[in-house]
């Protein structure tokens, strides 16, 4: 009997692995992505298809950590200060997003006949969008980073934290349980805000001696475990505090972004994270409950479309009154037009007080799965109804994969165009990779062979040899991307000669702090020619002029090294003479009365230098 419960369970992880390897690739081929892939191969082997599995709630439970896991992955790349930079977009955007889509649904539902209980909490049940549908899509198509992308993430956040509001919510139209259930209702409200404090807390006291701890045993697979553990355990401690195990999980991910383990922390739960996501999108598909479909079939599809449909036009109305592009908020429409899986802990918790019943639920939970399935079809029309005009065809455009060159360039603009020219005049074997597909063309017309390829991808670095190449050269014109690659390539290939082109000053610092070989500032030398040639213009002899721009050179390396020792911490001052370096001032010709200090001029008498450039 055991082994037959064995086979069994075999029997189902085998079913599990192959509907996800047949039906994902079929559909990315004929471009419905991947997401619709797993959902219909989770409906052929649910209860409703070939019945392989009979209780697909036990492993949607199991399959929920994919989503927990994202979230924490998501984390990672938004530190702090980004978030806070994102407060307007999450307590304006996503609030008002919020409201107007919960007013709109809510009002159909009382329309369709049903109480206002039941209108308000299958309308707010509908207005929570699936954050794993919609960051699985951001990821896919690399605009998780992107101003758009952080609006729409923005929104998730919000309504993520909207769900313990919906929750009193349900205690309060309860029927005949008001009085004995808001005040515990807001109870729970107050253990979920003090949730969050400890969990920042600790995360901002306690994480990093710990994994330093770790990192002294030097245990990978512990390294691993304590990784797993404190996603886990941060999904657990909001789950008891009754907010989302994927909040949790965000929330650990931000408080570990300035770590320096964050990298080796996204290589370790990278893995589970792909494959419990897969697992949670198959568990779905097995939910929908085709019985309830067929029986109520006229009913569920006109709500299906009209939510939809209604919830878009909340989400584009609410987007263009805040001067989006209207092509943006119509993308936006669409990405977000389903439920999410949110709702199904909200309908049930109103099932549980009555407001709706069994009947009731299973409809609005068939709604919602059959949302997230025509979600990915919605965006496949949208593609064909708006051809894109930011993205270019990949027509003659290579993936990087593969590459062995000596040296790897990452960014072809003017930059990496000029410094490339040396290193190919000498006959060096040079790989280069850019994200930009017009400029990787344009580059091929004048015989030069660029790779597409993201360098803030660890996955990419290694397609495109990093882990092969003798040096790195980061010549992309965002400092942020540039410190971000330069923080991924030194935690990865710690060994490896990385350059990087500085943008700023502030930039450069930045770069040295994450342990690049060499860096310059983009402006410095060609301004420095610049400035040299206009002192020959005035006819100052050359070698003097030599003289003065070496003096230059060197102060300015002076004063750079002080900022890196800490000894200047704002370089805004210098101006103000708050700071003086103790390089000695070189012997300079007499200033005429009127004659204005600049900058460089107030740095060779002895002036701090700005922290910009």
């Amino acid at each position: 009997m055991a082994v037959e419960a064995a086979d069994s369970n075999l029997i189902q992880v085998v079913a599990l692995l192959a509907a996800g390897v047949v039906a994902v690739p079929i559909f990315k081929r004929i471009g419905l992505g991947s997401i619709l892939g797993y959902l219909t191969a989770g409906l052929v082997i649910g209860p409703f298809g070939l019945r392989v599995f009979s209780e697909s709630g036990a492993i949607l439970h199991v399959a929920e950590l994919g989503v927990v896991m994202f979230l924490f992955i998501i984390g990672l790349e938004m530190q702090p200060s980004r978030l806070w930079g994102l407060r307007r977009e999450i307590f304006g955007l996503g609030a008002l997003q919020v409201g107007v889509c919960g007013l709109l649904l809510g009002t159909l539902g009382w329309l369709g006949g049903f109480t206002v209980a039941q209108s308000v909490i299958s309308g707010a049940g509908f207005v929570l969008t699936s954050t794993a549908i919609v960051m699985q899509l951001l990821e896919e198509r690399g605009d998780i980073a992107t101003p758009k992308g952080q609006r729409i993430v923005s929104i998730l956040l919000l309504e993520d934290l909207a769900i313990v509001p919906l929750l009193a919510l349900v205690a309060f139209l309860a029927p005949g349980g008001v009085e004995t259930t808001v005040s515990e209702r807001l109870a729970e409200i107050g253990i979920g805000i003090g949730a969050i404090v400890g969990l920042v807390l600790a995360g901002r006291y306690l994480l990093n001696p710990f994994f330093r701890i770790l990192a002294d045993a030097q245990a990978r697979e512990v390294m691993t475990a304590a990784a797993l553990l404190v996603v886990l355990g941060s999904a657990l401690t909001m789950q008891l505090s009754g907010l989302s195990m994927a909040m949790g999980a965000f929330l650990a991910g931000v408080l570990l972004s300035e770590s320096t383990f964050r990298h080796q922390l996204e290589a370790d739960i990278e893995p589970f994270r792909g494959i419990l996501l897969g697992l949670f999108f198959l568990a779905v598909g097995m939910t929908l409950d085709l019985q309830v479909v067929w029986d109520n079939w006229q009913l569920i599809a006109i709500y299906v479309v009209a939510y939809m449909v209604i919830k878009a036009f909340g989400i584009y109305l609410v987007a263009r009154l805040l001067h989006t592009s209207h092509r943006e908020a119509l993308e936006r429409a669409v990405i977000m037009a389903q439920g999410g899986e949110f709702a199904f802990v909200l309908y049930a918790s109103a099932a549980a007080v009555g407001i709706i019943d069994s009947r009731g639920n299973a409809m609005l939970t068939a709604i919602i799965i059959l949302s997230m399935l025509l979600t990915p079809l919605a965006i496949a029309v949208l593609r064909r109804l708006t051809p894109s005009d930011d993205r270019q065809s990949m027509e003659g455009v290579d993936v990087a994969d593969g590459l062995t060159g000596s040296v790897l360039i990452i960014g072809f603009g003017r930059f990496g165009q000029i410094a490339s020219q040396p290193l190919l005049l000498r006959g060096v074997d040079v790989s280069i990779i850019d994200n930009d597909v017009e400029m990787i063309q344009a580059a091929a017309d004048f015989g030069f062979k660029v790779y597409y390829g993201d360098g803030t991808r660890l996955d990419i670095l290694h397609a495109a040899g990093a882990d092969q190449a003798r040096a790195v050269l980061i010549c992309v014109d965002k400092p942020d991307v540039a410190v971000r690659i330069a923080e991924l390539l030194k935690a990865e290939f710690p060994f490896l000669t990385v350059m990087a082109r500085a943008y700023d000053r502030g930039t450069a610092l930045q770069l040295i702090h994450a342990g690049i070989d060499y860096q310059i500032r983009e402006t410095f030398e060609s301004a420095l020619v610049f400035g040299g040639s206009t002192l020959e213009a005035l006819g100052v002899d050359p070698d003097t002029v030599a003289d003065v721009i070496e003096d230059v050179r060197r102060r300015d390396a002076a004063r750079l090294e002080m900022q890196i020792s800490g000894n200047i911490h704002d370089g805004r001052n210098f101006l103000k003479g708050n700071i003086a370096t103790p390089v000695p001032a070189p012997v300079t010709q007499p200033r005429r009365p009127g004659q204005a200090l600049n900058e460089e001029t107030a740095g060779m008498l002895g002036k701090q230098a700005p922290a910009t450039d």
